[in-house]
C-alpha cells in the first residue's frame, strides 16, 4: 500500500478528505519540553533531535505549496536554520511544533514572491510535478491506479488558493487544531472552518472517482 508524503496511505487521505467528521490516528506528539530548554540554552544535540522530530512534517507541509522537491529540501533547511537562530525567541515550549509551521509558512511565501520576481524577468519552466515515494512493491495495475491518485491529489491541492491549501494541509495532513492553525495564520477560527469546508468541497469535486469506491 502506497504512502504519502504526509505518511498516510491514500486510502486515508482520501477518507480524510471525503468525510469532514474523520481525524486520523498519526498527530505528531510534542517533544519533551526539557529538550527545548537545552536547545535554546545552545545544545547542538538537542537541538538535532528537534530537527529528527520534525524534519518531515515541515518537508511536507512545504512539499504541499512548492512543487518541486529540490526547492522545498532548501526551505526546509532555511525553516530549521531561521528556528535554530531564533529559538530564543520562542516563550511556550509547548508550541514548538507550531512555531516552526509559522516559520515554514513565511519561508514558503518569501519563496513565491521571490519566484513570482524571477518569473517577470527571465521566465521560468514548469517546476516538475512532485512525486510521492511508495511502499512495499505492488501489481502494476496497483501502481498505476495510486500514481494517477497521487497526482490527482496534489494537482486538486495546487488548484486551491493559498488560505485553502494552508488549512487544509495543516488540518488534514498535519491534524492540527484550529487554534493552532490560527496562531500559524493569523486568520480567525472562523474564517479557517470556512475555508476547510471550501477546501473539501473543491478536492471532493475532482477526486471524486475515487471516494465511490467504497460502499
Amino acid at each position: 500500500m502506497s504512502i504519502n508524503a504526509q505518511g498516510k496511505t491514500l486510502a486515508e487521505t482520501l477518507a480524510a478528505i471525503g468525510n469532514p467528521q474523520s481525524r486520523g490516528k498519526m498527530a505528531f506528539a510534542e517533544i519533551a519540553p526539557g529538550v527545548v530548554a537545552r536547545a535554546k540554552g545552545g545544545d547542538e544535540d538537542a537541538f538535532h533531535l528537534i530537527f529528527n522530530r520534525y524534519g518531515r512534517p515541515v518537508l511536507s507541509f512545504i512539499n504541499n505549496h512548492i512543487r518541486n522537491r529540490e526547492l522545498a529540501e532548501e526551505l526546509a533547511q532555511e525553516t530549521f536554520v531561521r528556528a535554530y537562530r531564533n529559538l530564543g525567541g520562542l516563550r511556550d515550549e509547548m508550541r514548538l511544533s507550531t512555531w516552526l509551521f509559522g516559520i515554514a509558512r513565511n519561508v514558503v511565501r518569501e519563496s513565491a514572491r521571490q519566484l513570482r520576481k524571477d518569473e517577470r524577468k527571465v521566465g521560468l519552466d514548469e517546476p516538475e510535478s512532485l512525486k510521492l515515494e511508495s511502499g512495499e512493491p505492488e501489481g502494476p495495475e496497483i501502481m498505476l491506479l495510486d500514481n494517477e491518485l497521487t497526482k490527482t491529489i496534489h494537482r486538486a491541492l495546487a488548484d486551491l488558493d493559498d488560505d485553502k491549501r494552508i488549512v487544509f494541509s495543516l488540518k488534514i495532513f498535519h491534524e492540527k487544531s484550529y487554534e493552532e492553525i490560527s496562531a500559524i495564520t493569523g486568520h480567525s477560527i472562523g474564517k479557517l472552518k470556512t475555508d476547510l469546508h471550501r477546501a473539501r468541497a473543491e478536492m471532493r469535486k475532482i477526486i471524486s472517482p475515487y471516494l465511490a469506491t467504497e460502499v
